[in-house]
């Protein structure tokens, strides 16, 4: 049986590439394609791919936010994060969230494809630059699942926080969500008191600050 795989990454071209590298191998095959986060979340519960194949700085949701939320619905869900960012932030958080596997977009296909196989085999997988990172992290910091730098907030706070941020108004966010202009101007406020922000320059800021956005 071959393993089915969803990818997601806002690069066309990328995908492209991504997927002609694992339809070329007899045990895999792509199942569905998305370009932003919001998709994905949708794809996996749909789908139901064995692995999820994800890139972190993606538009309406990024991939961190995405498994949270694709985890929170499905616990056993195997993600494996393919990325340029080779940043201890990014990685703890996104381990922390319940990827299995971290590996960097210069990496060669040949890891690549091996690390698909292992996450379908339950193993967590690093490249190895970033189990160095990690391994520093954690001496520095301690144990990763100990930490949350959500400041309090909500699922759908951090999502409206990215929407904000990438300069959305709060009837395309509603739009977006499929949930009403006051719904939104009410999380847009609760999530300004909690941060201690107090206008859109500021939210900006904090979600560049923290990851939630890429610049």
């Amino acid at each position: 049986m071959k393993i089915r795989i969803l990818l997601a990454d806002d690069h066309t071209i990328l995908r492209d590439g991504i997927r002609s590298l694992i339809e070329d191998e007899p045990d895999m095959e792509v199942v569905g394609e998305a370009e932003d986060g919001l998709t994905v979340v949708k794809l996996a519960e749909t789908l139901k791919p064995d692995i999820i194949l994800m890139d972190l700085a993606m538009p309406l949701l990024n991939g961190l936010e995405a498994t949270r939320q694709i985890r929170k619905s499905n616990p056993r869900a195997k993600i494996l994060i393919l990325t340029m960012h080779e940043n201890e932030e990014y990685i703890r958080q996104v381990l922390a969230a319940g990827a299995m596997g971290y590996i960097l977009k210069d990496a060669a296909a040949r890891e690549l494809l091996g690390a698909i196989r292992s996450v379908q085999k339950g193993e967590v997988v690093l490249s190895p630059a970033i189990t160095r990172l990690i391994v520093t992290d954690y001496l520095r910091w301690g144990d990763l699942s100990t930490q949350d730098s959500s400041e309090g907030l909500t699922d759908r706070e951090r999502q409206i926080l990215q929407l904000i941020a990438e300069g959305y108004t709060n009837k395309q966010i509603a739009d977006i969500l499929s949930i009403s202009i006051k719904t939104v101007q009410a999380h847009r406020l609760n999530l300004m008191k909690k941060l201690d922000l107090h206008d859109r320059a500021e939210l900006i800021k904090y979600a560049i600050q923290k990851k939630i956005i890429d610049i």
